[in-house]
């Protein structure tokens, strides 16, 4: 069992000055990041037009993002203000476990929201007897249950391993790698168990939309006008940036070497997967998404209507 009671979180370390202007940076990116999803959630939720299964599942990725972020930025802008950052074990090992459950369970999202592209531009005349809402509601219950299942093995492996005198973490959260580190004991059935964790509910998820993708492209492609091409295209070309950019930047980080020398390279690497992608997720399903726009320019219409209503009885 461990022998330590708190993690100390190094963060990025000596910022000589420059801590502010990054913690302004990343607090505003945090900020944004948060209203976006909360925009796209309270547009879906409002407009009957977006009340379809690409919209549900968008709602789910919404709300799973802020969960996402607000596991990891709020301590990340801690260790910004100070040199470290103290945590109990405890609540590294709940960070870890949200952390990687988040992560698990939107590799599920981004293969079910692929299925559904795939039903709509393979099987139209199928599409909403087959994505009825009780599939859909099986789908997101079974991407939530699945995600925050998958981890469970791999974290009582992790933490019943001996932690010794050692408690200090060269990172701005508490990720699987920097954790075994601090181990004195031998980790190797650990680092297996992640491997065959990575494998089924990471890199399954992946070729699974990989396939839908494959199919949807075929299809595609043997439309003959170039309006139809464009317009099939368009239903998919938002999921399809975020499907890129996410495993992109999670392939970047943990194909790249792991070395001592690395490690502020991986660190910085880091960000682009807890802080940059985040951020461009509604950013992307807004301004690449027609259907989004104008419910959310009804919806601004809309209150501004109501604000002035309101103005005028006074």
């Amino acid at each position: 069992m461990t022998q330590i009671s708190e993690i100390i979180l190094l963060g990025f370390g000596s910022l000589h000055g420059v801590q502010f202007l990054l913690f302004g940076i990343f607090l505003a990116i945090y900020v944004i990041t948060l209203v976006g999803n909360i925009v796209i959630l309270t547009v879906v939720s409002a407009d009957g037009s977006l009340h379809t299964p690409m919209y549900f599942f968008l709602g789910h990725f919404s709300f799973l993002e802020i969960c996402y972020t607000t596991t990891i930025e709020p301590i990340m802008l801690k260790t910004l203000l100070s040199a470290h950052v103290s945590i109990s074990f405890s609540a590294c090992a709940c960070q870890f476990y949200f952390f990687a459950s988040l992560v698990a369970t939107e590799c599920f999202f981004l293969a079910v929201m692929s299925y559904d592209r795939y039903i709509a531009i393979c099987n139209p005349l199928y599409y909403f007897s087959i994505m009825d809402f009780w599939n859909c509601f099986q789908l997101a219950v079974a991407s939530w249950m699945a995600g925050f299942l998958a981890p469970i093995l791999l974290m009582v492996l992790i933490f019943h391993l001996t932690f010794c005198s050692d408690n200090k973490i060269d990172h701005f959260f508490c990720d699987l790698k920097p954790i075994m580190k601090l181990a004195c004991t031998d980790t190797e059935v650990a680092e297996m168990t992640s491997f065959v964790c990575t494998s089924l509910f990471a890199l399954g998820p992946f070729l699974l939309t990989l396939a839908s993708y494959f199919y949807i492209i075929s299809t595609i492609l043997k439309i003959p006008s170039a309006t139809g091409k464009q317009r099939a295209f368009s239903t998919c070309s938002s999921h399809l940036t975020v499907v890129s950019l996410y495993y992109g930047t999670l392939g970047i980080v943990y194909g790249f070497p792991s070395g001592p020398q690395y490690e502020g390279i991986l660190k910085l690497l880091s960000l682009l997967y807890t802080v940059l992608t985040p951020s461009l997720n509604p950013v992307i399903y807004t301004l690449r998404n027609n259907d989004v726009k104008v419910a959310l320019r009804k919806l601004a219409q809309y209150r501004m209507y109501t604000w002035s209503k309101n103005i005028w009885k006074f």
